[in-house]
């Protein structure tokens, strides 16, 4: 094979501090030629120079502070090759301080190594890491015994070690692939075989990496592109409205059928825009791209592009995920956090912890009501809203995740299962009708243009008796004669009309009902390209989460009439009761010039 020819694969070293990481790949890239030329020399004489021993470590240890502290802070790229491969090697730190780095280059590795010295034997930190390769997924692992030549090279003291760690992996669901008995700074079983410890006859470092084995190429597996962003030209008859992002995995073609999670809408892709001239008919892992669509559907950052034919992704807005913190404040109930995953970002709070896990002990309390700084946890989460994933040991790029706390990373961990909330139903049949939904030829923006507005759904609730009506009515004919296409709905036409079939209204099951047809009915007309009123009494952030499932949040307004606010409802406007529809109108009408569903704020009086 030619360099070029030869595989790539990304392996994650890890290990308690001062175990000998660093040496061992500096001893690797020595052994196998892969240095710099000159590169020896210079870390030799900057070690002459102060007054240092010669380490291999200091061949990645580039940064002067981690000379002087001889630790590594951060997660080092080095590379090396193989007769059989290239090599991405993660050095990540052993220091406890700096789990969060180990932590972000284990989560970008194929396979793992873990150092362990064989003086201080198994510590903290050689378990904690154990531990958090398993809840990264990692199943691919050799265990170097380090330093063996300060324990004389004996076979006594390495199977001691062996046999304490091996009993730890079983607890965590890991089985290494072989224990190697190494002296990286001496370069025994790094390359060559060491002829100090005869009663070894197994593969070195560098067999036992070449033993790996490849995953399976990104290319291969199911279609996945979170949405970074959707960009639209306008200049010089440029009409493109190009969706754009990172192919995480598999490849699209054009005419390719695909659809967008968590909604479901789908679409046909027209082209694949590239920087190049040339033309470009297939996008595959890895690549950042874009592309057009022969029927626009709305699309939004953090929505996630699958084709059609190929492994679905699941949604919910429950997660039962495992977990591992790094926050200094521990993780608790009833606080708001962020989960980032993929592009999407998407508030969520705490629900359960349903066991927290010591990382180095593996003692369990299930009893717990937060999660300390380097504790793992399987846990509950409640988001603001659905989110598309893939389950962890299905595809991990799309399964693993990160929590966010102001502009801070905390924690991640992966996705176990999506649980079922009340919307379950309902976004199941949204999901359903988004599949099969007929498209039209006239697109969202094409009415946009005709009408000189943006569709938007405009809820005004609020008590019984306090004019809702009344300003439903003002505000429908304010737009109606200013030219804008405009209907009001009340609840009591849906409730005799399209809900004459469900007998009772006040009961839960029904009331559901009738929000969700409601809901249903407005899709249709925004759909269209109209503004609609609604009025309901009194509705309950419930019924706004039952909206939210079924229409875009992104083109509905809430406004509460009456003061003061009778529910948990969240919404953007609140208008005093005995105000007139003529001195509420100025400030609806901001509202919607603000959000970009009118162009412009007109006179009441006018």
């Amino acid at each position: 094979m030619t360099a070029s020819e030869l595989e790539k694969m990304n392996i994650v070293i890890v290990g308690h501090v001062d175990h000998g990481k660093s040496t061992i790949i500096g001893r690797l890239l020595a052994d196998t030629g892969s240095l710099p030329k000159g590169k020896l020399e210079q870390i030799r004489a900057y070690c002459e120079n102060h007054s240092l021993p010669f380490e291999y470590a200091f061949l990645i240890d580039a940064l002067k502070d981690e000379r002087r502290q001889n630790i590594t802070i951060d997660s080092a790229r080095v590379f090396f090759e193989s007769p059989k491969r290239h090599y991405i090697i993660i050095d990540a730190p052993g220091h406890i301080e700096f789990v969060k780095n180990m932590v972000t280059g284990a989560a970008r590795a194929e396979a793992a190594v873990l150092v362990i010295d064989a003086q201080e034997g198994v510590k903290e930190n050689s378990r904690r890491h154990g531990n958090l390769l398993s809840l990264l997924g990692i199943r691919q692992l050799i265990i170097l015994i380090n330093k063996m030549d300060l324990v004389g090279y004996d076979q006594a003291r390495f199977d001691e070690v062996r046999r304490e760690y091996t009993g730890f992996l079983n607890q965590v669901g890991l089985q290494p692939n072989q224990f190697i008995p190494v002296s990286a700074r001496e370069g025994d079983n790094i390359s060559q075989p060491s002829e100090k410890m005869p009663w070894y006859s197994g593969l070195t470092t560098l067999e036992a990496l070449d033993a790996f084995h490849k995953a399976e190429p990104l290319t291969d597996l199911p279609f996945r592109m979170p949405v970074q962003d959707v960009y639209r030209f306008t200049q010089f008859g440029d009409s493109r409205r190009i969706i754009a992002g990172t192919v995480s995995s598999g490849r699209v073609h054009v005419n390719d059928e695909i659809a967008f999670y968590p909604s479901g809408k789908r679409s046909t892709i027209q082209t694949i825009e590239s920087k190049e001239k040339t033309t470009q008919t297939m996008s595959s892992a890895g690549q950042a791209t874009g592309f057009t669509l022969n029927q626009q559907v709305y699309v939004r950052r953090g929505d996630i592009a699958v084709r059609l034919g190929e492994k679905s992704l699941h949604v919910a807005k429950r997660l039962r995920v495992s977990l591992f913190w790094l926050g200094k404040e521990p993780f608790v109930l009833n606080k708001t956090y962020g989960i980032k995953l993929g592009t999407a970002r998407v508030r969520f709070q705490l629900e359960q912890i349903l066991r927290v896990v010591d990382t180095s002990s593996l003692e369990s309390n299930i009893s717990h009501d937060r999660v300390e700084q380097q504790e793992a946890a399987e846990c509950i989460f409640s988001l603001e809203r659905a989110i598309a994933f893939d389950l962890a040991d299905e595809l991990p790029e799309t399964g693993r995740f990160v929590i966010v706390d102001g502009y801070e990373i905390r924690g991640g961990g992966i996705i176990l299962e999506g649980l079922e909330d009340a919307e379950s139903g309902a976004r199941e049949t949204v999901f359903q009708r988004n599949i099969h939904w007929i498209l039209s030829d006239v697109t969202e923006e094409e009415r946009s243009e005709h009408y000189k507005q943006r569709s938007c759904l405009v809820i005004i609730t609020g008590q019984q008796g306090i004019g809702r009506k009344r300003l439903a009515r003002s505000l429908e004919s304010h737009l109606f004669h200013a030219g804008k296409t405009v209907y009001y709905l009340g609840m009591g036409s849906v409730i005799y009309g399209v809900d004459a079939d469900i007998r009772g209204h006040s009961d839960s099951q029904s009331r559901h009902e009738h929000v969700r047809r409601i809901a249903e009915i407005a899709n249709i007309f925004l759909d269209a390209g109209i503004i609609l009123i609604v009025t309901a009494v009194e509705l309950t952030q419930n019924d706004l989460e039952l909206f939210h499932t079924i229409v875009d949040p992104m083109k509905m307004v809430t406004i509460w009439v009456g003061d003061p606010v009778g529910t948990d409802i969240q919404h953007e406007l609140t208008l005093e009761g005995d105000c007139s529809p003529e001195e509420s109108l100025p400030g609806i009408l901001a509202l919607f010039k603000e959000k970009g569903f009118i162009g412009g704020i007109f006179d009441p009086a006018s």
